[in-house]
């Protein structure tokens, strides 16, 4: 029998990666993309055999055969959400996030894989001056935060039903790296541009992972013998703004200057600038929800994986580091 691995959303940035890594490992035998979207750049493996693209949509019914499979040692990653804050109405968070998690419960019900790994968020805890661990109580407050704290009580009635299953649901913070076009990257083009604002001073603690920490901390959390574990994914220790600011600075070789603003005025002109573009029928990346976002800490602990002896390899100045190595091109 093989072990197999799943993965829901698998075509997105976290599946790709998390599939890049694999293919390097002798975890699974065969690999599942199931998504929406198609699988680019693995044609070969496609064509080996090794990894299966299904395309699937979540919000409905998911049925395919799988055959000789190994239940105890093959894991089901859901990964297929509407994430985007601001990008979507407020019931699409609704009506992707939740029909997904009960239809991937169904699929491992009829199938018998006994392990699920979910990506949830930190957005779930809400907004907070304070640092918020695994064990802080959840406050979410946006379409998005509540779509994921409702799909994490969606998988854990799964995980009760049955003594023999497993499930591990990360919260991950701001996730960057090699090819992904987000906000820490946003950030890096600013600075080198010399258009990058901090707001109100860059004092707050914004946090922040390394892709390829956080697909290190997935086997990590997978080879466990846990039942159930919940696990915040930033990188220890994070640093303010405006020292992430300095680090990349000082890292790329970038000497423009970087300008200080409150809040309140970025978003201000957020509001004006996101009306021109709309006037000339374009979109913006500028918009005041994300200025606002940008200025209110989210200080998490990955508490679990600090008391479980978890080596964090990608400090801020690390993760550039490695980035510039796999990825030059990026920062040209």
């Amino acid at each position: 029998m093989n072990s197999i691995a799943v993965i829901f959303g698998g075509s997105g940035y976290i599946g790709t990666n998390l599939l890049s890594q694999l293919l390097k490992s002798s975890v699974f035998e065969k690999i599942y993309i199931c998504d929406i979207k198609p699988l680019l750049s693995f044609d070969l493996e496609i064509n080996k055999g090794r990894v299966v693209y299904i395309e699937i949509d979540v919000r409905m019914p998911i049925k395919f055969n799988i055959v000789d499979v190994d239940l105890e040692k093959s894991w089901i990653f859901n990964f297929a959400a509407v994430h985007r804050e601001p990008g979507h109405e407020y019931s699409e968070y609704f009506d992707t996030n939740l029909p997904g998690a009960k239809n991937i419960n169904e699929f491992s019900r009829q199938t018998g894989i006994k392990n699920i790994f979910f990506t949830s968020s930190i957005a779930p805890y809400g907004k907070s001056l304070y640092e918020r661990t695994e064990a802080s109580t959840l406050y979410p407050e946006t379409a998005y935060g509540i779509s994921k704290a409702l799909a994490e009580e969606i998988h854990k009635t799964w995980l009760a039903e049955d003594k023999s299953r497993r499930l591990v649901i990360v919260r991950p913070s701001v996730i960057f790296g090699p090819k992904d076009p987000g906000n820490v990257y946003r950030m890096i083009k600013a600075l080198k541009k010399g258009t990058f604002i901090l707001p109100n001073g860059g004092n707050i603690i914004k946090g922040y992972g390394y892709v390829y920490g956080l697909v290190e901390s997935i086997f990590f959390t997978i080879n466990k013998k846990d039942r159930l574990i919940i696990y915040n994914y930033a990188e220890n220790p994070l640093v303010p703004l405006k020292e992430m600011v300095d680090i990349a600075k000082d890292e790329l070789g970038y000497k423009k200057p970087t300008l200080k603003m409150s809040v309140k005025m970025l978003a201000f002109i957020a509001f004006f600038v996101l009306k021109g573009f709309k006037l000339f029928g374009k979109k913006s990346d500028i918009h005041p929800v994300r200025v606002r976002k940008a200025g209110f800490p989210t200080n998490i602990r990955p508490q679990y994986l600090i008391n479980n002896d978890f080596v964090f390899k990608y400090d801020f100045k690390n993760a550039l580091k490695h980035w510039k190595s796999v990825s030059p091109e990026d920062f040209k």
